[in-house]
């Protein structure tokens, strides 16, 4: 019978084969001293970076930073809108408040908390449903359709009239407050008779708000702000509401978009709709709604979006294959199988799978190169400063993008009759723990 253990031979022999093949030894010596990235970097796919486009959107503005926050999905969202804020205004620049979208995010990620936990007071605390709630009630992240629910609920405000703090550019303790009084209440409200739920909760909310005005500041009710257009014009805006605001300035029929995701999954068929259960933010606002088709798809309605002058929503696993420094999310960008004389052969599905990918990050395709009618690289507009890629814009790779771009969301109009049709279909519930439940931070 096979020994189970690894025996000190064997390793004896690992470490003589090693010794004996002398791209073992050079890799090692070179990765002592030096990050991966520098020694994997792939010289051919280098020379190769090109941040020239054959498509773009006719206006693109200067790259902002979510700093050491995980709202990489309300930034790119909130970039979306403020590109009709600009036009609207005749500016040249311009930024809405992402501190101000950040507040009523955590208000409702914990009163959405609270509600499951009443929803769920029959589990045990041992649950995966449980564990799952308790892990991250308020942490950054998010998905497209809780950013409609709060620009519905709540509408935007320019970044002036609500600034960024120190706690909204760097969350980790705010976060850790949060999460700690939260936890303490789902302990009180799963003791509790559910008759009184209703008014323990109240009160609970009470604090969290005042937690968050401490943190972030209170938000306006009313908007009152000035600024100076391309001409120089003074503008002002007077006790204008967020939402008003956002309806006359910042319409970019937000009500027409969807999501289209790729999980090519064993679990999960093609031109179907699905959800996730337990994932959102305002309680009887807009389910997370997906429709999973093939990859050409998404390809194909972003580049008419983008080609219409429409910057996408979109999102992905940022941290696969990709140079921070030089802004390229690229396959072949790290010669990996060369430097450890070893293949990596999990394919898209494998990963999602296996747990190796899943969403991360959300960003905006504001460019596409078109040859022959087909994509070969995308221009990003990112949320990390300006300092990486071209000013803080990143070039995508087509065969990146087939790997590990999950979702984007474009019009209604960008999509085949075929697909419309399918957006009526039923519904299928996923559980809160499958990868098409990851949220972008």
């Amino acid at each position: 019978m096979a020994k189970k253990n690894i025996s000190l031979s064997t390793i004896k022999s690992f470490k003589n084969k090693f010794l004996k093949n002398n791209k073992n030894t050079a890799s090692r010596n070179a990765l002592i001293k030096n990050d991966l990235a520098n020694v994997a970097l792939n010289w051919e796919n280098f020379t190769q970076i090109n941040h020239n486009f054959s498509n773009l959107i006719k206006k693109e503005l200067p790259a902002t930073n979510q700093k050491a926050s995980g709202r990489c999905w309300g930034f790119a969202g909130l970039n979306l809108m403020r590109l009709q804020v600009v036009d609207s205004l005749d500016l040249n620049t311009f930024e809405f408040s992402q501190n101000y979208f950040m507040f009523w995010d955590k208000l409702e990620k914990a009163n959405y908390f609270l509600e499951n936990i009443i929803k769920s007071k029959n589990e045990s605390y041992e649950s995966r449903l449980i564990s799952h709630l308790l892990k991250s009630p308020v942490q950054d992240g998010g998905q497209w359709d809780m950013f409609v629910n709060l620009i519905n609920k709540y509408g935007a405000v320019p970044k002036d009239v609500m600034p960024e703090t120190n706690h909204s550019s760097k969350s980790s303790a705010m976060n850790y407050i949060l999460t700690h009084k939260l936890r303490e209440f789902a302990s009180i409200l799963r003791k509790k008779p559910i008759k009184n739920s209703a008014k323990l909760k109240k009160n609970m909310m009470e604090t969290i708000y005042n937690l968050l005005a401490m943190f972030l500041g209170q938000p306006p009710d009313v908007i009152n702000w000035s600024t100076r257009n391309k001409n120089n014009k003074h503008i002002v805006i007077s006790d204008m509401t967020p939402k008003d605001f956002c309806k006359k300035y910042a319409d970019i029929n937000i009500k027409n978009k969807v999501c289209l995701i790729h999980a090519p999954m064993s679990n999960k068929k093609f031109n179907t709709m699905y959800t996730v259960e337990y994932l959102g933010n305002v309680v009887e606002g807009q389910i997370i709604k997906y429709l999973n088709v093939d990859i050409k798809e998404l390809k194909k309605s972003a580049m008419a979006s983008i080609k219409n002058n429409e910057a996408v929503w979109f999102g992905c696993d940022v941290g696969k294959r990709f140079s921070r420094d030089m802004g390229v999310l690229d396959m072949g960008i790290y010669d990996y199988e060369n430097v450890f004389q070893t293949s990596f052969k999990m394919n898209k599905q494998t990963r999602l799978e296996y747990g190796d990918s899943e969403m991360t990050h959300a960003m905006l395709l504001t460019g596409v190169d078109v040859k022959n009618r087909k994509s070969y690289k995308w221009k990003i507009e990112n949320s990390w400063g300006t300092k990486s890629g071209n000013k803080g814009y990143m070039m995508m790779t087509d065969e990146w993008f087939d790997e590990y771009t999950y979702e984007v969301v474009v019009d209604k109009k960008y999509l085949s009759k075929k697909l419309l049709k399918y957006l009526d279909g039923n519904t299928i519930n996923l559980p809160p723990w499958d990868p098409m439940g990851a949220l972008a931070k």
